[in-house]
């Protein structure tokens, strides 16, 4: 780590512990209460210009510099990693690397100012891990587009400025190759959002989205038509990356509270992280997350080198999920009912983890992609 880089994560680590502290965010989780308070100070404080090129307005940091920020959100806060990923993973990457001209000058500013953020309605209720099968359709009329379809499970969408879109402009039987992106206000005439209940990740709502009859002008098109499921994929490996550097940082956490369990709890006149069965799991838990961490590293210096990482961005996301999701659950065992309990900071991480492993990327569709790249067949489509 750079002097640049401590620097910039003590500025984190102050902000977080003044706006964040442990009693706020359980009573933010109790709540649901999302973080979008929080966007214009992370605005303010330069976090979200660090992924954009001083050339257009931002701060030019290395992918190695947002990837240590985006780590120390997840362990202090996921709701707080949760919104800045919102705004660089998908707002940023998507506007930088397809946008036209006039939607990077018109968006490129809030999203780094933290006055806004833009939601992807990707997934559909027969279009999940298999993207390709969207439905939704964008077809073509005087001056513009008109949007008809269904979205689910969009995080974050209600309060979004802009939804970035796939929609089918070409026949069904085109597959990926007749997908295009839109940029769509949230607000647009014609949209209705419903929330969807859940058992975790309170502080991130996710909503049903109909469309109906939405009237879009041409230039919310983004980048070429027909050419919209490539471009999600360009840029994918930024997503990926967030969410892997995000839940290292809640499986650090996770360890972290299982030590000082292990370390305060004495049972048969000793503390029970003395016992062999408890301290090898620890150990097991230590270099879990120490892989973990090496990954998302790893993938970091590729993308900073412009290098191929789809193969590795697929392999951090799968390594960091699994982390967290088996790291949390370990942590509840050693805790046992002192995480089980309502108040636990484990049983938060614990079941918000459970949805990493499939959101953004179902783990088993990712290791097709993997096995692909190996050379090797599999029945998978992804």
């Amino acid at each position: 780590m750079t002097a640049e880089q401590a620097q910039i994560l003590a500025s984190v680590d102050v902000f977080l512990a003044r706006r964040l502290p442990p009693a706020e965010i359980r009573r933010r989780d109790a709540a649901h209460v999302p973080p979008y308070d929080l966007l214009p100070e992370m605005g303010q404080a330069g976090l979200f210009a660090l992924a954009v090129p001083v050339a257009e307005g931002g701060l030019g940091a290395d992918w190695a510099t947002v990837s240590l920020v985006q780590e120390r959100l997840g362990e202090h806060a996921y709701m707080a990693a949760s919104i800045f990923n919102r705004v660089v993973g998908f707002g940023l990457a998507s506007v930088r690397g397809y946008g036209s001209a006039a939607q990077r000058a018109a968006l490129l500013p809030p999203l780094m100012a933290g006055e806004a953020f833009c939601a992807l309605a990707l997934t559909e209720p027969q279009a999940g891990s298999d993207a390709a099968a969207i439905r939704t359709r964008a077809t073509r009329q005087a001056g513009g587009w008109r949007l008809n379809g269904r979205k689910t499970w969009i995080s974050d969408a209600r309060e979004a400025r802009w939804l970035i879109l796939p929609a089918r402009t070409g026949p069904e039987n085109e597959g990926p190759r007749g997908i295009s992106l839109f940029l769509v206000p949230s607000n647009s005439p014609g949209i209705d959002m419903t929330g969807l209940p859940k058992i975790g990740n309170n502080c991130m709502p996710s909503f049903d989205i109909g469309l109906q009859d939405v009237d879009l002008p041409d230039d919310a098109l983004m980048g070429e038509e027909g050419r919209g499921f490539t471009q999600l994929m360009a840029t994918l490996h930024y997503s990926r990356a967030s969410m892997a550097a995000t839940v290292t940082g809640a499986a650090e956490a996770a360890l972290r509270i299982a030590l000082a369990h292990a370390q305060d709890r004495v049972q048969f006149g000793r503390p029970i992280g003395q016992f062999q069965a408890i301290a090898h799991r620890l150990v097991d838990m230590r270099m879990r997350v120490d892989q973990s961490r090496l990954m998302v590293r790893h993938l970091a210096r590729l993308i900073d080198k412009g290098a191929p990482c789809r193969r590795e961005a697929a392999q951090a996301k799968v390594i960091a999920t699994e982390t967290l999701r088996d790291v949390a659950d370990a942590g509840m065992q050693i805790l046992a009912s002192a995480g089980y309990s309502a108040d636990s900071d484990m049983q938060r991480l614990w079941r918000d983890s459970r949805l990493y492993t499939f959101g953004e990327g179902a783990n088993e569709v990712l290791r097709d992609s993997i096995a692909r790249d190996l050379g090797l067949t599999t029945r998978g489509t992804a």
